[in-house]
This record gives C-alpha cells, structure tokens and sequence, in this order.
C-alpha cells in the first residue's frame, strides 16, 4: 500500500469540500482532496449555484438592508431549536468573514447578487422579501483547459454558448408574457452568438461556482486526487482520526492526516437502503438531482468511529417530474405560476402549491398516510396554462413532450371528469377542487391557503394577472395531470458537528481529527429553508470553519 503524508485530508469536491481545501492551503497547511469520481464538483456542479450567506459583502455593496441582528432573528426563526444555537451564531458570524477572506485571495471570487429573489419565509421576523442570494458571476470555462470536461454534468444543459443567471431563469419564464422576458431571451440569444463567434465557453450556475472554486484550488497548488473513493477512516492508538485509506485508480493507498479529516462526501440519496431506513415514506432513487455519487460513505465512515447522526428522516426536498430519459425535473417557477393547482389521490388541493419546494413536500409526506394518497400527487393545469408559461423546460404554446404522454406521466383529457377517470381520482372530487378554486383564482384571494400572499410565492408568479400573481382559473380545455413525485436535492442528514464543524460523539464529546461540511453534516437549517443557496451557503461556510480550525488547534483536537 502507497503511503502518503499531508496536515490535512479533505474527502469530496463539491463546494464544502473544496472550501474547506482552498482555506487550509491558505493557512499554510499541506492539504490532499480525493473525489471518488472521474469528474469534480458532486451536487454543486449540477445545481442552481445559489449562496445563501446573510450580511456578506455582495449583499453589502448593493445596499441590501441586512444587519446581524436581523438575520439571527431569521434564523432562529426559520430553525428554531431544532439545531443549537452556538452552530447557527457559528455561520452567521462566519459567513461573511468567509466571503471576505477568500475573496482577497482568489482572483476567481466573484459573485453577484440575485436582487429579488425572496427568502423563503420573507414574513418570519427578519425575513426580507428583496432576498439574500447571491450567485457566482458567469466565466469563460475556456479558463479550466482540458479541465473542463471534469466538471460534473448538471441536471440539465443547453447548446455550448449559452448560460444564464438565476435572474435570467426567473425572467425566461415569462417570455411570452413580458417585455422582461423577450428583452431577456434576445440578450441570452445575441450574447450566445457572441460567445460562439469569440470562441468562448461561458459556465453560470453551480458550474460556475464549481469552475471558480477549482481554478481557485490550482493556482494555490492544492492535488486534487480524482478517482479516488474513500474506503474507511483511520485512527491512532489515542482513538484520533489520522487519516484516510483510498483507491486511487483502484490501488490502495493511505493518506495519513497530521491535523485531521474533512469528510465533504455529500449525502446518501442514492442509497436505497439508507433512504429505507432513515427517511419515512415511498422512497426511489430516481427523484433525486443529486449527484450519482452520493451513497452516503462519507456518514458511514463517520458512524464506524463513533460519529453520532442527525436529521437523517429529511432531505432537501422538491416536487419533481419524473423524465423517462434523464434526471428528475425539479420544479420551481411552475407551482408559482397561475392556472395550475395541486391535487392528491383524493382530487383535492391539500397545499399552497408555491410554498418552498421543502415545505410542499413535507406536506406531501405528512398527509400520504392520512386516508387518502399524496404521493404521487397530481399537477393539474389547463391549456391556457401551457399556452403562457414555460414547463418542464419547453417554451409556451408548443405540445408537451411526447415522451411524458408515452410514459403516462403526463395524462390529458378534454374535460376534468375525463380526467379524473385517467389519473384514478372521483371525478365529482375534482371538479368540485377546481370550481372552489376558480372563485378563489377570480377574487385573487386563496381562502384554503393563502396562496401568492408572500413575497416567495408571487417571485415566480405572473406579473401580468391581478389581483395575484399566483392565481388564475382552470377553464379552458384540453387539461393536463402531471405526476409530481418527492423528488430532492439531496438528503439533509448526517454526522452531528458543534460550531467548529468537528464531529460529535453520541455523548456530544467530539471525535479528535474529524470534521465535516455540506451534506456529510447534519443541516444547520434544521427541518427547513431560509433561502436559496441555503444548501451551498452553509456547506463553504463549514468547510471554511473546520480549516480555520483545524489550523489553529494542535493535532484536530
């Protein structure tokens, strides 16, 4: 077996873990990442690219009127005390110290700020309906060399040429419904043939966050090991971490830790088994986004040395389509939009469809046990739905996929009754859920949910009808009932770490030389989310704690 000697070992190459390398290279300790994967970036890479991170110095510059006082009393209101208060200070505190830290180090730290893009609970005290998100700005991806086909593929992917920002998204959802979303779609259009006529490769999104944490990495000369899967932690005579054993290109090596181990592995939402055990309900791996990578080894690895686990019964949920040829779609804009409605096995609406993805799913969960099945659940939309709005990634007005109609995914009929018979709901249910909601849809006021009341549901809302953006009737025929699954970003449980991002034992002592980050870590968000990035946020934030530590404490401890 190869040996190999480093102050610290960093598991997984998503933004948790690339963070917590970039930040202990900068404090002058030697650091080795591994991947198990032939690409880099996990989650992130495939993700939206979101950071969540109150008070940080993006949202200072646009005069984003935060404070810290504020955003702890969002916090704790959105958390609770499901997580200690000690770890939610830890992040709030930390967090922009990160985003200054690292911005004055690398070249490639730029963000911009999602201006609009509410919290997810806007009207919990502290809440801000204006938003804290920030994104990565957009980058040549001719900047990672042959590096580039490296980067994990996200869940979906247009021509070479194109990229848009989450504000972009937000209004190419509109396009034939406002000026702002046709000026948009001809900007995108005229810069893609731009970037087509410079030679260049714009990346936006998670692959730009990934793209900027990377170059970060090589230019501070931090080895990035891929192919190299962890098979189990080590430890001294003293019960110490002290390292890791690998494949790397499936010859076995042990990389010994002088400090300790960052595990940054992700969560287990491809684990069949894990999901069975831990998370209640219908379980399948095929409605998650997350990367394919991710079985959970990192918390098992954590567990085997006593590592005790939390919130390990949720995930970073989504109401998710299921695509007979690819990954889930995980839907956001199409629940806000109005002229659809949510229904269960019964016909009847049970949530406000454009709650934050987390919260309708937990609905979805709580209620399948009820009497009556919510899982699937069924969308229902009419035609001057698909005629206006964006869904399942294909323009307005053009036929839904046929491939959704083959696969049953997608049922349509010409009246509701019709309907009703298709998807196995009592017809006289759903008609009777549609007409309520229509008078609801025509007074602009949603008395069974309050749908469009808060800022968060009237985001990805319809400017154009009023009194709410979020409501209009179901009327005009043919009707469409899409399937909608509990489908995730990942799951959201892990080790159990205190504010330093060391991992605790189950009597809260914590386990010398180990650390984790992301989702290898129980969430500092608890049951909930605060905002979008409040998965990415957190994970740089832990991964930059647990560097700092470890490079100020003697040997991990």
């Amino acid at each position: 077996m190869q040996n190999f000697e480093f102050d610290v070992v960093v598991v997984g190459s998503g933004a948790a873990g690339m963070t917590a390398a970039l930040t202990a290279a900068y404090r002058g300790l030697s650091v080795t990442l591994i991947e198990k994967s032939e690409n880099f970036g996990g989650s992130t890479a495939r993700s939206g690219g979101g950071v969540w991170i109150p008070n940080n110095p993006v949202l200072a510059a646009a005069g984003v009127p935060d404070s810290p006082l504020l955003a702890q009393t969002y916090l704790k209101s959105v958390v609770g005390e499901r997580v200690s208060d000690a770890k939610q200070r830890a992040f709030l505190a930390h967090g922009p110290e990160m985003m200054r830290y690292l911005g004055a180090r690398s070249k490639y730290w730029r963000f911009v700020y999602d201006r609009g893009y509410s919290d997810y609970h806007p009207e919990f005290p502290g809440g801000l309906a204006q938003g804290r998100s920030i994104e990565p700005a957009i980058i040549d991806g001719r900047l990672l060399g042959p590096d580039l086909d490296r980067i994990n593929r996200p869940t979906m992917s247009g021509p070479k040429g194109i990229a848009f920002t989450v504000r972009d998204f937000h209004d190419l959802n509109m396009i034939g419904r406002t000026w702002a979303g046709k000026r948009t779609a001809v900007r995108v259009g005229i810069q893609a043939v731009l970037n087509k006529l410079r030679g260049t490769l714009p990346l936006s999104l998670g692959k730009a966050l990934t793209a900027r944490l990377w170059l970060s990495l090589r230019d501070a000369g931090v080895p990035v090991w891929l192919n190299t899967p962890l098979v189990e932690l080590v430890t001294d005579d003293a019960h110490r971490v002290a390292g890791v054993r690998a494949e790397r290109d499936g010859v076995p090596v042990l990389l010994r830790a002088r400090r300790g181990v960052v595990l940054a592995a992700g969560g287990f939402e491809h684990n069949l088994a894990m999901r069975k055990q831990y998370l209640h309900g219908p379980q399948s791996t095929e409605w998650t986004v997350g990367a394919a990578e991710n079985v959970g080894e990192g918390i098992v690895a954590g567990q085997n040395v006593g590592g005790a686990v939390d919130l390990m019964d949720d995930a970073w949920w989504g109401p998710s389509v299921r695509n007979p040829d690819g990954p889930p779609f995980f839907c956001l804009a199409e629940r806000s939009q109005p002229g659809g409605i949510m229904v269960n096995h019964a016909g009847e609406r049970f949530v406000n469809e454009s709650a934050p993805y987390v919260n309708v799913v937990h609905r979805m969960y709580e209620q399948h046990e009820s009497g009556s099945g919510h899982i699937p659940a069924w969308f229902i939309m009419d035609q001057r739905f698909r005629d206006r709005y964006v869904f399942l990634g294909t323009f307005p007005g053009r036929p839904v996929p046929q491939k959704y109609l083959d696969a049953g995914i997608i049922r349509k009929s010409d009246t509701l009754g019709e309907l009703a018979g298709r998807i196995g709901v009592p017809a006289a249910a759903l008609t009777a859920t549609v007409e309520r909601f229509n008078a609801f849809a025509r007074s602009g006021r949603d008395a069974d949910f309050r749908r469009g009341e808060s800022a968060y549901d009237r985001y990805y809302g319809d400017p154009t009808v009023r009194p709410n953006p979020c409501l209009a009737p179901l009327e005009q025929g043919p009707f469409y009932a899409v399937e909608m699954v509990p489908g995730d970003l990942g799951t959201k449980g892990g080790l159990v770490t205190d504010e330093h991002s060391r991992v605790l034992a189950a009597d809260g002592a914590p386990i010398a030389g180990l650390y984790a980050a992301g989702n290898n870590s129980a969430s500092v968000m608890g049951n909930d989310y605060a905002g979008a990035g409040a998965t990415i946020g957190p994970a740089m934030v832990f991964g930059y704690i647990a560097a700092n530590h470890l490079a100020t404490s003697e040997a991990g401890q």
